[in-house]
């Protein structure tokens, strides 16, 4: 389901997609986040996903023009999950909200490994 919001002009309809690539961007500017993952379900495999493809490590959900996110992170070795999570917390949602309009209801975090940074 797409995002809807209302204007004066017309209605304007927001692709999850978009959502989903702007929000990756603004994770992985957060520290201790090294980058979103991707599980493989035939075989339970994590791998680190690439920059471009940003919006397969997140699911958005839209429900009475609110936003939901699942975000699968691999964050970096050392740097305390609880910090990370509250961070990239309040920066998707005032970033999101912003960019978007809507009101994000609910940023579940998922880590789904760790890695040393270079």
């Amino acid at each position: 389901m797409n995002g809807r919001v209302n204007s004066d002009l017309g209605q304007i309809v927001i692709d999850t997609d978009v959502i989903a690539t702007y929000a990756g961007s603004v994770a992985v500017e957060c520290f201790g986040i090294v980058g979103m993952a991707a599980v493989s379900v035939k075989d339970g495999l994590v791998r680190l996903l690439k920059k471009d493809s940003l919006k397969h490590g997140i699911h958005v959900k839209i429900k009475d023009n609110q936003i939901c996110l699942d975000f699968h992170l691999i964050i970096a070795y050392g740097v305390s999950i609880h910090t990370i999570a509250e961070n990239l917390q309040s920066n998707v949602k005032y970033k999101v909200e912003a960019f978007t309009g809507m009101e994000i209801q609910a940023i579940n975090i998922f880590v789904e490994g760790v890695r040393a940074i270079d």
